[in-house]
């Protein structure tokens, strides 16, 4: 990698007499999915951003084959179908979690079924549609029954899990389905099993959530069942945990859920690791009024809990990880529940102060059942999908709970006090340059780059742009820039 040299340009702009207008949020449904055979149906998983600013993502039912989906949809809601499923060896079926970026530009994702013995699989897919078979779970000892998504490793490898499989021993006999597994799969399809489930009382079983990769190099993950906590719910038995595992394969079991009403139960997503090092995450269930809850857990294991969920407002069955905003709250979402009933779009602080921003109102206007969580856009808003509702049509009648809809929400965050339209970081991400600006809402940011000290010409960055961005931090990546010509950056700052 070539060394550089970056400029960090203060740029002051004077608003005297300028009042800002902050809106309320406002959601936009701006798709909603057709089902069998040209589209897909009933997206489980969340979006992601891919290099070229459009939105990649999994429905688990519809396509020519009615078995799932991978789709791409641009900011704007140009939609495009990628790949469908197709009952085969080579090839799997259901797909329950949301995409991954590589290294490589391609995307990495797992599905629930199918493949050589029915147990899922892991799949590589261009943005342009290229569609890979990369590994058939086989059930033991490598896992079966894959519910999340991946996550790329700093050594380049992707990490995930499985909800079933592997080898453990339950009531003495060898239990066939296991208790799932953590794994490791190159972007060539190289497989290795790093955990097996026990179950309880010391470990955990059933991870329906994948992981995430912590600021100290090990990945930290839930199982929806086992521990030591007093539930005895499932086969797996216990509430389910928090658990950390190195890239190595050791593994610690960090805490033991005890279920309502005290605590919660049932993690069924991922975590997400905070701007202060601790990581936060939902329980399904448990709580005083066994709706869920939110919490926060350190790298070491100290637990607090954050917020009880209440059916209505605040909506129930979180079954969402959560999502940092650029105001530093937390973003996620409710299954069902709030004002209406179909779900909600909530916001919570590090401290656990809980806003419902949204309440999901279902066909024939608006989504319901969000299951998955959010993303933020480069543009400031976040992105999601529902389940079921939108509009739909099925031999020709109107389908009362709709096939799904992918939806954006506007909400006006409020930027740190100061500095205001300054670059305040700058790092390199692999080929990338990422840089951080607190903005103001409404403004148009646009990246510029010179290659000399004194410049009398700056030249804008294709495609790192933010227009009418929505207040907080915003974070650009100039991709392929630190491999570039040695140069200085600003931003060019419009009304």
């Amino acid at each position: 990698m070539k060394s550089f040299r970056i400029l960090l340009v203060i740029i002051l702009s004077v608003f005297a007499g300028r009042v800002f207008n902050v809106n309320a949020q406002t959601l936009t449904n701006f798709y909603a999915f057709l089902g069998f055979p040209n589209d897909g149906a009933l997206p489980l998983a969340g979006l992601m951003q891919g290099s070229d600013g459009n939105f990649y993502g999994t429905a688990s039912q519809g396509g020519a084959n009615n078995v799932g989906t991978v789709f791409r949809i641009s900011p704007s809601g140009g939609y495009t179908n990628l790949h469908s499923f197709i009952r085969s060896l080579d090839d799997g079926v259901e797909p329950e979690a949301g995409l991954v970026q590589g290294s490589d530009g391609n995307l990495y994702g797992t599905t629930f079924a199918g493949g050589m013995t029915s147990n899922g699989t892991v799949f590589r897919i261009s943005p342009s549609g290229s569609y890979t078979n990369l590994h058939s779970f086989t059930g033991s000892p490598d896992g079966a029954l894959p519910m999340a998504g991946l996550v790329l490793g700093s050594d380049g490898n992707l990490y995930g899990t499985t909800s079933q499989g592997g080898t453990t021993n339950f009531n003495i006999f060898t239990s066939t389905a296991g208790y799932g597994t953590v794994f490791r799969i190159s972007p060539t399809g190289t497989y290795t099993t790093l955990y097996a489930f026990a179950g309880s009382p010391n470990s955990g079983a059933y991870p329906e959530a994948g992981l995430v990769l912590g600021s100290d190099g090990n990945f930290y993950g839930t199982t929806e069942y086992g521990g030591n906590g007093p539930c005895n719910v499932g086969f797996g038995v216990g509430c389910g945990t928090i658990f950390r595992i190195s890239t190595g394969g050791t593994f610690t079991n960090l805490h033991s859920f005890t279920g309502s009403p005290n605590d919660g139960s049932k993690p069924l997503a991922g975590l997400v690791q905070g701007s202060d090092g601790n990581f936060y995450g939902t329980t399904a269930s448990g709580g005083t009024n066994n709706d869920g809850m939110a919490f926060r857990i350190s790298p070491t294991g100290a637990y607090t809990k954050l917020h009880i969920f209440v059916d209505s407002p605040d909506g129930k069955l979180p079954e969402a990880g959560l999502v940092q905003g650029g105001d530093g709250n937390f973003y996620g979402t409710t299954a069902i529940g709030g004002t209406q009933g179909s779900g909600t779009i909530f916001r919570i602080s590090f401290s656990g102060a809980y806003t419902n921003l949204y309440s999901f109102s279902g066909s024939p206007i608006d989504g319901a059942r969000p299951m998955a969580g959010l993303v933020q856009g480069g543009d400031g808003n976040f992105y999601g999908t529902t389940y079921s509702g939108g509009t739909t049509n099925f031999n020709g009648f109107t389908l009362s709970y709709g096939y799904g809809t992918v939806f954006k929400l506007t909400v006006p965050l409020n930027p740190p006090p100061y500095p205001i339209n300054q670059i305040t970081g700058i790092q390199l991400s692999d080929a990338n340059v990422v840089l951080s600006i607190p903005s103001i809402a409404y403004e148009t940011y646009q990246l510029q780059f010179s290659s000399s000290m004194n410049p009398t010409n700056w030249v804008n960055v294709p495609g790192v742009s933010v227009t009418n961005g929505i207040g907080a931090l915003l974070t650009l990546t100039n991709f392929g820039g630190a491999v570039g010509p040695q140069g200085f950056y600003r931003f060019d700052i419009t009304p």
